[in-house]
C-alpha cells in the first residue's frame, strides 16, 4: 500500500526531508504591507519573506489557509492517483481553521474519489484520515517527521496511528523570540494576553525573552531569560538532558530558526546536542522556521520541539 501525509506548510521541516519522504505542502497565504507571500516552504522564497517582515517592523499580517474546495482539489487531482492512504497532518486547531477546512473536505474527497481511480484503472480503495498535530512549527514538523519514519519503516496504519495519538498529547515545542515587538503586536491583534504592555515593556528594557511553549493544543509561556543566546541554550540543554536520560518518545529532535539556519549550526548549545544525539541515534533536524511561527514571532527567533513524558518548564 502506497502511504503518504500532506501537511500545511506552518509544519516546520527541512526541504530536503520533506522532498524525500514525498510530502505534500499545503500552502498558507500571509497578507502583509508587501503584498500577499504563498508559502510553499521553499528555503529561498522564506528567506526573502524574512527581510520584508524585517523592513517592516510590527506591522499586521493576515494568514488564510487552504480552503476546503482547494484542499479537495489537490486532493483529487494528485493524492487520490499518488497513494491509497494519506496522513493529513494540520498545525494545532485552536490557532488555524486548516484542520477544520481539511476534515470537512477529507467527506468529499471520500465519496468523489472513486471515478478518478477507476479511469485510471487504480482498483484498490483510497483511505485520509485527518490529525491534528496539537501544536505548532517545530511541534507540528516532529508529529510529521515521525510518520514519515514509520512509514519508510514500512510500520502498519494502525501503528503508525497509536504513535500519532500519544505523540500528539506529549510532543512539546518551545519558542524563543529574538525581538519582543512582532510578537507583541501580534499577540495584541488576537487578544492574547500571555505578551501584555507591561511585560512587553520590561523585557524590551531589560532584554528578558519569554519562552512560549505549543503543548496539547494550546501555547503559553513557561519561563523567562534575560538574553536570547541564553533562552536558546536553555532549548538545546533540555533536549540533551532528555537524550542522555532516554527520555524521547519518538528518536528527534526538530529545530528551526528564523532566518539562516547557518547561523544555528555555529551555536555552542547546538554543536552540542548533535554531539549528544548521534551516537544515540538520534535524528536532529534544522530547518528555516515557517512564514505563519515567523510573523508571531518575529524575524530571527528559534524554535525546538521534542517528545516527552515529562512535561518541560523553564520557571
Amino acid at each position: 500500500m502506497r502511504i503518504g501525509i500532506a501537511t500545511d506548510s506552518a509544519c516546520d521541516l527541512p526541504r530536503s526531508f520533506l522532498d524525500k519522504h514525498h510530502i505534500v505542502i499545503l500552502p498558507v497565504s500571509i497578507k502583509g504591507p508587501g503584498g500577499e507571500f504563498v508559502d510553499n516552504r521553499l528555503p529561498e522564497e522564506t528567506q526573502d519573506f524574512y527581510k520584508s517582515v524585517a523592513e517592516n517592523g510590527d506591522a499586521e499580517f493576515a494568514t488564510r489557509p487552504f480552503s476546503p474546495d482547494e484542499i479537495r482539489d489537490l486532493f483529487l487531482s494528485r493524492l487520490v492517483l499518488e497513494f491509497d492512504y494519506v496522513f493529513c497532518i494540520t498545525v494545532m486547531k485552536t490557532r488555524s481553521l486548516i484542520f477544520e477546512n481539511a476534515t470537512h473536505a477529507s467527506l468529499r474527497i471520500l465519496s468523489d474519489y472513486r471515478p478518478i481511480r477507476e479511469q485510471a484503472n487504480v482498483k484498490a480503495p483510497f483511505s485520509l484520515r485527518v490529525f491534528d498535530s496539537a501544536n505548532v512549527a517545530t511541534g507540528q514538523g516532529l508529529v510529521v517527521s515521525e510518520v514519515a519514519r514509520m512509514i519508510a519503516a514500512d510500520v502498519s496504519t494502525l501503528d503508525i496511528i497509536r504513535q500519532l495519538d500519544k505523540l500528539t498529547q506529549h510532543t512539546q515545542a518551545f519558542l524563543v523570540p529574538s525581538e519582543l515587538g512582532q510578537l507583541h503586536s501580534q499577540a495584541r491583534r488576537r487578544g492574547d494576553k500571555s505578551v501584555g504592555f507591561l511585560t512587553y515593556a520590561l523585557g524590551s528594557a531589560l532584554d528578558i525573552k519569554p519562552i512560549l511553549r505549543g503543548y496539547r493544543g494550546d501555547t503559553n509561556p513557561v519561563g523567562k531569560i534575560r538574553g536570547f543566546e541564553a533562552g536558546c541554550n536553555k532549548l538545546f540543554e533540555a533536549a540533551r538532558t532528555l537524550i542522555r536520560d532516554g527520555g524521547l518518545l519518538a528518536p528527534t529532535v526538530n529545530v528551526s530558526y528564523g532566518g539562516d539556519p547557518a547561523v544555528v549550526e555555529q551555536m555552542p548549545g547546538y554543536v552540542a546536542l548533535l554531539a549528544d544525539a548521534r551516537p544515540r541515534n538520534i535524528n536532529v533536524y534544522l530547518s528555516e522556521m515557517s512564514s505563519t511561527a515567523c510573523v508571531n514571532i518575529g524575524v530571527g527567533g528559534l524554535s525546538l520541539a521534542f517528545a516527552s513524558e515529562k512535561e518541560v518548564r523553564f520557571d
